[in-house]
């Protein structure tokens, strides 16, 4: 019988405990696995060895799922052990794995051979941006990423824009934290003065930062110190 492949949030912010974000409960599950797909070797240790399991940690198996890893042969070679009967935990570098994170791969490969998935509850960034945004949280899109160069991203920034006004969609992306300040400044430049715009940073820190305003009010009131800190931002 095939084991289980189990989601296991961890702490956006490396200053948070872990059961401060996640339910004791999840120890529980953490403590029966002795096998796990990690995107981050060194910060799954960590998280582990925070959220105090039972087992010695160089007792434990582990495999990088990054974004170098190539879909195909590596894949099918992670989830050998779960079909022998071995259970797994997928470990994001933070937050919670499969979402704007590439575990997904993994999962996909588990459902194509009928291993069961099961997602642990713990802290989104993404969703925890949006329930605390006052935007619509009824229809919303995470598009990840917008593109680098300034004339592709404003494009971006504009269709955005028209989506979250025409569609009544709050439209959620994300940027390197050493890029934020460059996006901001561009949004600020290209989007209209009534456009809504959330900006949500280091979110469950002690330094969290959550603030919904127009372009306009965003243009007086200056940007906030979002300069190489984890910032979500979403356009309403």
């Amino acid at each position: 019988m095939a084991g289980v492949l189990y989601m296991i949030p961890c702490p956006i912010s490396d200053s948070t405990e872990v059961y401060d974000v996640t339910p004791a409960a999840n120890g529980k599950v953490i403590d029966s696995l002795d096998y796990f797909i990690v995107e981050n070797l060194r910060s799954a240790r960590r998280f582990l060895s925070k959220a105090k399991i039972a087992r010695r940690i160089d007792d434990l198996e582990f495999v990088e799922l990054n974004e170098h890893t190539v879909a195909g042969a590596a894949i099918e070679q992670m989830i050998k052990p779960i079909l022998e009967g071995r259970s797994a935990g997928v470990i994001s570098e933070a937050g919670v794995p499969g979402v704007a994170d590439p575990g997904a791969l993994v999962v996909e490969a588990c459902h194509r051979r009928g291993i069961r998935v099961v997602p642990l509850v713990g802290p989104s960034s993404i969703l925890l941006a949006m329930m605390a945004s006052g935007l619509n949280g009824q229809s919303f899109a995470f598009n990840g990423y917008l593109p680098v160069k300034p004339p592709e991203r404003a494009k971006a920034l504009k269709m955005l824009e028209r989506r979250a006004q025409q569609e009544r969609q709050s439209q959620i992306f994300i940027e390197a934290p050493y890029r934020n300040v460059k996006l901001m400044e561009q949004m600020l430049q290209v989007c209209g003065a009534e456009t809504l715009l959330t900006v949500a940073c280091d979110i469950t820190s002690s330094d969290e930062f959550i603030a919904t305003r127009s372009i306009a009010q965003w243009r007086k009131s200056g940007m906030p110190d979002i300069a190489k800190r984890p910032t979500i931002f979403i356009i309403g």
